[in-house]
């Protein structure tokens, strides 16, 4: 008679999700500015709706768009509470995605959320927070009604691609999370998209 098998629990996460808002937004700018900016200085605005290229300083419409309640982050900290990662996401009101022209030739059912960017520290990649970033967003939907949910990523398998340029991680970890592809936009761009349960 073989024996029982045991189950072996996942090891808990070292990392922590809380929302972007006013009382998270010192340790948000001070990620962005340990990495330069973000991109060369695009303080993940180029998303937002309000954003118009060559306008303005980033940092400032960034604090207004959180402290107005109209952008929102999952921000990852780890162990000694520092900001290390994020998942931006937001209404498709709030904001808009890479490919949109391609998008628009043939657009999926309209969801009432977009992801639109994940970014991790340069010196933390490789070491979950993406993971945990996705899934601290997920779970902030859900908190905020559930909904589709949408986003555009990237194929990675059979490739080298170098992270700098993932702006939205890729398609296997929101295969991982549920998601599903629907149409290619670009070379290796896939819309994906996934139904969250009110919590």
């Amino acid at each position: 008679m073989p024996e029982p098998t045991s189950q072996v629990a996942p090891a808990p996460s070292p990392y922590t999700a809380r929302p972007l808002d006013a009382s998270t937004w010192d340790a948000f700018a001070e990620l962005v500015e340990r990495n330069n900016g973000i991109y060369g200085g695009c303080w993940c605005v180029p998303n937002h709706t309000e954003y118009h290229r060559g306008a303005g300083d980033h940092r400032t419409l960034k604090e207004h768009l959180v402290r107005t309640g109209r952008a929102h982050a999952a921000l990852v900290f780890d162990g000694e509470g520092l900001a290390q990662g994020w998942c931006q996401y937001g209404s498709p009101d709030e904001l808009g995605l890479k490919h949109s022209r391609e998008y628009q030739k043939d657009p999926p059912p309209p969801a009432r959320w977009r992801i639109a960017c994940i970014f991790v520290d340069r010196r933390h990649r490789h070491r979950g927070i993406a993971r945990a970033a996705l899934q601290g967003a997920l779970a902030q939907i859900a908190a905020a009604g559930g909904g589709r949910v949408e986003a555009i990523s990237e194929t990675t398998a059979g490739r080298e691609a170098q992270d700098r340029f993932l702006f939205s991680a890729t398609v296997e970890l929101f295969e991982e999370h549920g998601f599903a592809r629907g149409r290619q936009v670009g070379k290796h761009a896939w819309i994906v998209s996934r139904e969250i349960a009110p919590a």
